[in-house]
């Protein structure tokens, strides 16, 4: 464990040294992007050629975007020799139009003028108007169009919405000089513009433009309002806004997801969405699956906070190109992608209980193609007494985690685009009572103890081709394999299981007839090869799952839009099945969206590793009406998930605001039921009878004052199943949860998040037939949990954070959360009966640095 520190911390001082010297090389030449009309790959080539001379390093221009990229020494060449020879080989400038007679010999793919029929040259600037374009830098530099953001003079009504290219003019107005731009996902700005002029505006955190600066930044998370499919985009800084040492914890400042610990020993965690457990949320990482069967307890601890460029969270049923698993919603993890971002990000963070996590990225360009990434994470624990209601038992499980993701990526820019890697985790951990030591305790009847050794490793590639002169149509192939086996004791209770995975999924997207309507089709296969064994018991099991799938999407204007898909798939299991699903957005309104979807979702339910309970207690197992050839002879789980939502956009405090208001149900026609009404048995059998969630909940999102974003919320869930032959409200689920953040931002790069969320009562399963001190209330309490940090930017390029915070503020735990601590051995020992948090108040401090 110590040469992992040691190595991580000299390769971090080595790549430091390095990049400091690198920064001391060439300053001279200068950085210039400005759009260029073009219109296929021979475009590209032509403007790239006729820019390039003397005292130009390096041009590229980006068909999506029209944007020339230019790196060039201005002692050697001016900018305006560089656009002459543009021009003068047929390409068309915000400013300079290419002859008619140059352009007409261009080749017919080259005609730029004919395919987007609009003129947007400074020739035709009227005198009393302010014309310009508004772009967005994404994470490469590159610029995109942004289409329908709102420029609008200050205190007047007169305002306009940028086109499909993301150009714009306004006239001129007596009655101000301030002109507002806004786009949802970003702050709005003001600044002045005294003579009518072409203005070029770039959506990206304090960056100088070539005519205005515009210091809008992207709100930390938002929701798309383009996509018939609505999701939730949680960015880098959200992430920020707590520790967010893995992704359990970086859903700690959302109102949409609970985060809570599977058992009182394990540490292991779950989400839930929409009222249901984790195990009903399809986890992806960059769209391959991420941790799932086997790895679904541990599976939200081995992801690195840090590794994390985005969170993209749906609720309901997602598309069906992603599978068919998702029945409460899925969650997309975007990792730091080699060719972006930082060049080398480190974190070390260490908490007062004595966890530290450390954490070191590293990008770099291998050449003009080829880019590489490593993501390394190493956390550890070796703080056995932490036991805050004093029952003998750690409250955390001691030992060390190591992960690792090493992946390269490949882009010709004419189309061809790859990546490829590996994943690698080895997490060894122990737990039980403070005095268990492995050597001396493990598998006798005298201490309690438990230990889990994890290793897996996964490797995964992606390959596609985009054709240059229809951007709309791409080819694709994504492929995984995974090798997941874990050796663990619980007690004299054993359970060592091995999974074997693989996934493909191969697609292809084009239109029919023009842009509105567009088609993505393709074929996947899910692999799994499981093999569990639970004391002397061995679980088998190989499920292959072959389909393909089908969606269009049809945009009729720009209100109303859709989203149609169907899967049909073949499980050797259980057979053939059809998976359709439906995405429909409409704004009658500009900021009132609605949004309805509706569809349908299959699983395989893993009992133990989705169940822990079965492991850390002396509950015993009961499987009723298995058959044969199924999962532990049990059926597929199948739902229906029927959601309607509103988004609305408006000022508030002469600021944006926004309200979000949603509804999801879903219907279980089959469940495997987890029944734990029957004290020191746990039960698994198909669902005879009714199984359902109803999710309701609200959000405001305002700016009451320049840098203070407030976030409110309040979720109300209805969750139901029949539990043997009696209709119960499901345990362990919170029915009112309200929530509410606070983040403000000084000029000094002081950063203040407060939050904090009430949690209402829940259902505890009946012991009444345990003798009376074994036994637990019928109904927990509700309880308040606060958390806070503040960080502070330092250093000239903003490259280093000193943060420190608290969670769990009011120290708030449950007691007594073990039933029959003191006899572990015993016939009602049970830690599996977890209502709220298992630790009391934590202090934490950390450090992190970036180069770019």
């Amino acid at each position: 464990m110590k040469k992992n520190i040691y190595g991580l911390l000299a390769l971090l001082l080595l790549i430091t040294t390095n990049a400091v010297t690198a920064q001391t090389k060439d300053t001279s030449a200068t950085t210039i992007q400005f759009r260029v009309e073009g219109a296929c790959e021979m475009c590209k080539e032509r403007i790239e050629e006729a820019a390039k001379g003397k005292g130009v390093q390096k041009a590229d221009w980006d068909i999506a975007s029209k944007m020339l990229t230019l790196h060039y020494f201005p002692a050697l060449v001016t900018i305006n020799k560089i656009k002459t020879r543009i021009v003068e080989a047929g390409h068309d400038l915000l400013n300079k139009k290419a002859k008619d007679n140059v352009y007409n010999e261009l080749p017919e793919c080259c005609h730029y003028r004919d395919e987007n029929k609009k003129a947007h040259d400074a020739e035709n600037i009227n005198t009393d108007e302010v014309r310009g374009i508004v772009l967005e830098a994404d994470k490469k530099g590159q610029f995109n169009p942004l289409y329908q953001a709102s420029i609008k003079w200050l205190n007047t009504e007169r305002g306009v919405l940028t086109d499909s290219l993301g150009y714009f003019n306004i006239p001129m107005t007596t009655s101000s000089n301030k002109l507002i731009i806004s786009y949802i996902g970003y702050k709005s700005d003001t600044f002045t513009v005294e003579n009518p002029s072409t203005l070029k505006v770039i959506l990206a955190d304090n960056q100088q433009l070539q005519n205005v600066t515009v210091t809008n930044t992207r709100r930390s998370s938002f929701i798309s309002t383009i996509s018939p499919i609505r999701s939730e985009i949680m960015t880098a800084k959200e992430l920020l806004k707590a520790a967010c040492c893995n992704l359990s914890e970086s859903f700690e400042t959302n109102p949409s997801v609970d985060v809570s610990y599977n058992d009182a020993v394990t540490g292991s965690k779950q989400i839930q969405l929409l009222g249901l457990s984790g195990n009903y949320t399809q986890l992806t990482v960059e769209n391959l699956p991420g941790p799932r069967g086997l790895a679904t307890p541990l599976g939200l601890n081995s992801i690195a906070g840090p590794w994390i460029e985005s969170i993209q969270l749906t609720k309901g049923v997602g598309s069906v190109a992603n599978g068919f698993e998702s029945i409460a919603g899925q969650i997309n993890v975007e990792l730091k992608k080699p060719a972006v971002g930082e060049r080398l990000l480190a974190n070390i963070y260490i908490n007062e209980f004595g966890k530290t996590d450390l954490n070191l990225n590293l990008q770099t360009k291998l050449s003009e193609k080829w880019s590489a990434g490593l993501l390394l994470h190493d956390n550890f624990l070796n703080n056995n007494n932490i036991d805050f209601n004093k029952d003998g038992f750690r409250d955390l499980p001691t030992g060390n985690q190591f992960s690792m993701v090493n992946r390269y990526q490949y882009n010709d820019s004419k189309g061809w685009m790859a990546q490829f890697g590996i994943k690698v985790m080895k997490d060894n951990k122990i737990g039980g009572q403070t005095n268990f030591d492995p050597k001396q305790h493990q598998n006798s009847n005298s201490i309690y103890g438990l230990g889990i050794n994890t290793n897996r490793y996964e490797g995964f590639a992606k390959i596609g081709y985009v054709f240059p002169q229809k951007v709309y149509k791409s080819i694709g192939l994504q492929i995984a394999a995974i090798n997941h086996d874990q050796k663990s004791y619980f007690g004299k209770t054993i359970y060592n299981a091995n999974q074997k995975s693989f996934y493909s999924n191969l697609i292809y997207q084009s239109i029919i007839g023009n842009t509105n309507h567009k088609f993505r089709t393709g074929l996947s296969l899910q692999h799994d090869n499981y093999n569990e064994l639970f004391n002397t018991t061995n679980f088998l099991r190989t499920e292959t799952v072959a389909g393909g799938f089908f969606e269009y999407t049809y945009t009729a204007s720009e209100k109303l839009s859709m989203v149609a898909g169907i899967r049909a798939d073949h499980n050797n299991l259980f057979g053939a099945f059809l998976t359709p699903r439906l995405h429909i957005r409409y704004e009658p309104f500009k900021g009132s969206i609605f949004r309805i979807s509706a569809g349908r979702g299959q699983r395989t339910a893993n009992i133990f590793a989705e169940n822990t309970g079965i492991l850390v207690s002396a509950r015993q197992l009961n499987i009723i009406g298995a058959g044969i050839g199924k999962a532990y002879g049990l059926d597929p789980e199948i739902a229906w998930n029927r959601g309607i939502s509103f988004d609305q956009s408006f000022r508030l405090f002469n600021r944006k605001a926004s309200l979000a208001i949603d509804f999801f149900r879903n219907d279980f026609t089959n469940q495997v039921v987890t029944d734990l009404e029957t004290t020191n048995e746990i039960r698994f059998y198909n669902l005879k009878g009714k199984s359902y969630s109803n999710s309701f909940q609200t959000e405001l999102n305002m700016e009451p004052i320049s840098q203070l974003e407030v976030k409110m919320a309040y979720r109300f869930f209805d969750v139901k199943t029949t539990y043997g032959n009696e209709l119960l409200q499901r345990p362990f689920v919170s029915q009112h949860r309200a929530f509410l953040s606070l983040d403000y931002t000084t000029g000094n790069n002081w950063k203040f998040n407060y939050t904090i969320t009430y949690n209402g009562q829940k259902r505890i399963p009946s012991t009444l037939s345990n003798p009376i001190q074994f036994q637990r209330e019928a109904i927990s309490p509700d309880f308040y949990l606060m958390a806070a940090q503040i960080s502070k930017t330092v250093g000239k390029n903003k490259s280093m954070d000193f943060y420190i915070g608290a969670e769990n503020i009011t120290n708030f735990f449950q007691q007594g959360v073990i039933v029959s601590a003191a006899n572990p051995f015993g016939p009602y020992f049970d830690a599996s009966l977890v209502w709220g948090p298992i630790n009391g108040r934590m202090l934490y401090a950390g450090w992190r640095v970036r180069l770019k």
